[in-house]
């Protein structure tokens, strides 16, 4: 389970954890806000600074295609 929130993969969950460039504060919390509009995405935790990314969401619900997308929309770079 994960500490933030208590989800993990014993409830179908997937986490991922990448590198994104080009953040900036304004694209990071429309990024952020986009993602967790998602049906399956549970948690989003932004770094601007390092680009560190991480995503805890539900594959049933949400393809990671659609993740991906969100951030090219932003001009976002994201590398799993």
């Amino acid at each position: 389970m994960c500490q933030e929130c208590g989800c993990g993969q014993t409830s179908g969950n997937t986490r991922l954890q990448f590198i994104t460039t080009g953040y900036t504060e304004d694209n990071a919390k429309a990024v952020e806000k986009e993602l967790l509009g998602m049906a399956g995405v549970m948690y989003v935790h932004i770094h601007t600074h390092d680009g560190e990314t991480t995503i805890d969401y539900d594959p049933k619900k949400t393809k990671l295609t659609e993740i991906m997308q969100a951030f090219s929309r932003h001009d976002l770079d994201a590398a799993l």
